[in-house]
């Protein structure tokens, strides 16, 4: 009984001040690897391998600074054997790790220390971090003025998990504002990491105006982006007396690869110059009537 107890005053120590209690556990530890290639201008590729807390093993991956990572040189990356102790501090926690570099490769062990002052900042705005999450949250260096940036920008319904894809997809107040000024206010988080990932922004949404589309939804503009609409292919099929398009007509194009050559062909064979009937005729089905 008396080693079960030293086992788990080990594993969880709990320490009560006023009516406040705050929750000291042991630092998770995992496994490193790291590569290193010079021409990514002192770019480090780290993984860290760790136990979750429901058993498995997960893992996390990220490009970071040679800079934040306390203790390592750059001598030390492509040295031909060498030992290796260094630290990533942020204001979530802090990871310490011990290994070493062969030519541009690393492995080693790790430890982390979640930082539970930030969990109790984070926890006063209303968000809920586990200590997997803090985990998370140093290696995407989210700190609580990013976050307060996102509540002052009033983002509806935020929750812990929208932050992470705030900083992920840099999906920022200035972002919000940009999409807002083009006609688009009150986007949510994921509207907003939508409108990252296929590059939507102002110059896009000017670049469809220009192109002949208004009033486009968000739908549309992501249309436009996944298919490669662009202004040049626009006015390509137009100077060749396919007009008036609706985002429909132009995605239709560029699925069924009609480009102007294809209608400049079309015409010599006397092709009605539409849509519906290039499309036809690109797939094999238009008859000469």
């Amino acid at each position: 009984m008396h080693r079960k107890f030293q086992m788990l005053a080990l594993s969880l120590i709990v320490i009560v001040v006023g009516s406040y209690v705050i929750v000291a556990q042991t630092p998770m530890t995992g496994e490193w690897t790291a590569t290193f290639k010079p021409e990514k201008e002192n770019k480090v590729q780290l993984n860290f391998t760790r136990r979750s807390e429901k058993g498995g093993r997960n893992s996390h991956g990220s490009g970071f600074d040679l800079n934040d990572l306390q203790g390592l040189s750059a001598a030390d990356l492509t040295a031909a054997d060498v030992p290796v102790r260094f630290s990533l501090v942020r204001e979530a926690g802090t990871i310490e790790a011990e290994g070493r570099f062969q030519n541009g490769r690393g492995s080693g062990t790790f430890r982390y220390t979640p930082n539970h002052n930030f969990a109790s900042a984070m926890q006063n705005r209303g968000f809920a971090f586990r200590d997997e999450q803090l985990f998370s949250a140093t290696m995407l260096n989210l700190t609580t003025s990013f976050v307060d940036d996102l509540k002052s920008a009033n983002f509806p319904n935020l929750q812990t998990d929208d932050l992470f894809k705030a900083v992920i997809f840099k999906v920022t107040p200035q972002f919000m504002s940009e999409m807002s000024s083009i006609g688009f206010p009150n986007l949510d988080m994921e509207d907003l990491v939508k409108a990252r990932i296929f590059k939507i922004d102002a110059e896009f949404a000017r670049e469809a105006r220009a192109m002949g589309f208004t009033n486009v939804d968000m739908e549309d503009l992501t249309k436009l982006r996944i298919f490669k609409v662009t202004l040049e292919f626009v006015r390509e099929v137009n100077a060749e007396g396919l007009t008036n398009l609706s985002v429909k007509d132009a995605t239709e194009l560029r699925i069924f690869k009609i480009d102007a050559a294809f209608i400049r062909q079309a015409k010599a064979e006397n092709v009605p110059i539409n849509v519906r009937t290039l499309v036809d005729k690109k797939i094999g089905v238009y008859r000469i009537r």
